[in-house]
């Protein structure tokens, strides 16, 4: 008996040491997402003693490193929505489609081959999808519009959007594919049962059902778009500060102009300098409300099938 009681009573302790180590490890990730926002924040309290807060979410006018220094971040947050947005109805579109076509039409050998091979996407350097934006994709764009008569400008804001589209397929297809799949199959079933065809099911049963999560995942996507530098600069330019929404325009990032500001030749404690920890800090925080969103809409998928399978 006493035996027993000692050998359980060795278990508790290795659970117990394993249970502290996991608290421990998602502390650290907690305190370091804290003191991202700290560093960000008070340099950026700085920026707002020397600059106004007012002209810097109203204005259009970006001209750090001059004589008259601008500080108006309107153009570079247009630029980085346009940009995102278009990446956005590049990827969604492709993402959404080929996770139906693995989740519902792929057999399993077919879907063990097909979905690492679309995952692939994810493990290339940002900068190779920067080469092939600025080499390939902008250079076919300008001939197109050419061609039917419009001006583009080979630093465009389509290139840049349909290549960093074409990067974040792999998330959106990847969490698509894994909430489609989570749809209970009675539904399927029932939906088949009442003489629904397997497309008419997938359109008006699962993909309706799966919504919230493939919401989540385009979420998800944006907000990995959102902080892309590399394609940009080397797709889109770096001093196209503009305020425009024509695609076919020179246009920015606030990543970008992050990397112009901290790797200039400003004193660091000078407002040009400490404008990067300004447009960090609003980016931070549009995509800390962009994931909190994905999180809710997940939990409610999840809550909501947490009753149909009972």
């Amino acid at each position: 008996m006493q035996k027993f009681q000692r050998k359980n009573n060795t278990k508790l302790s290795k659970e117990n040491i394993v249970k502290y180590l996991l608290l421990i490890a998602a502390s650290v990730s907690i305190l370091t997402t804290f003191a991202i926002l700290f560093s960000i924040l008070f340099e950026a309290v700085e920026f707002f003693k020397l600059r106004s807060f007012l002209y810097f979410i109203t204005q259009a006018h970006w001209s750090p490193g001059t004589i008259d220094s601008k500080f108006g971040a309107v153009a570079i947050f247009t630029g980085t929505f346009v940009i995102t947005g278009i990446a956005l109805m590049t990827a969604v579109p492709i993402g959404v489609l080929s996770a139906i076509y693995m989740s519902e039409y792929a057999h399993d050998k077919r879907r063990t081959i097909v979905k690492p091979l679309l995952e692939i996407l994810a493990g290339i350097p940002t900068v190779v999808y920067g080469f092939f934006a600025s080499i390939t994709v902008a250079p076919f764009i300008v001939d197109v519009c050419q061609t039917i008569g419009l001006d583009a400008s080979f630093n465009s804001a389509l290139a840049a959007g349909v290549v960093m589209g074409i990067m974040i397929i792999p998330i959106i297809s990847s969490l698509s594919d894994d909430v489609i799949r989570s749809v209970p199959d009675h539904l399927r079933n029932a939906s088949l049962a009442l003489g629904m065809t397997k497309s008419e099911t997938i359109k008006d049963i699962v993909v309706p059902s799966a919504l919230p999560g493939i919401i989540s995942a385009s979420l998800l996507g944006m907000s990995k778009a959102l902080g892309e530098t590399m394609i940009v600069v080397m797709a889109a330019g770096m001093n196209a500060n503009k305020l425009s929404i024509n695609p076919l325009d020179d246009m920015t990032t606030v990543t970008v102009q992050i990397v112009t500001a901290l790797t200039g030749d400003f004193e660091f404690n000078s407002p040009d300098t400490l404008s990067a920890f300004a447009l960090g800090l609003v980016l931070f925080v549009v995509t800390l409300v962009l994931n909190i969103v994905s999180v809710v809409l997940i939990k409610r998928f999840k809550e909501k099938y947490k009753v149909s399978n009972l």
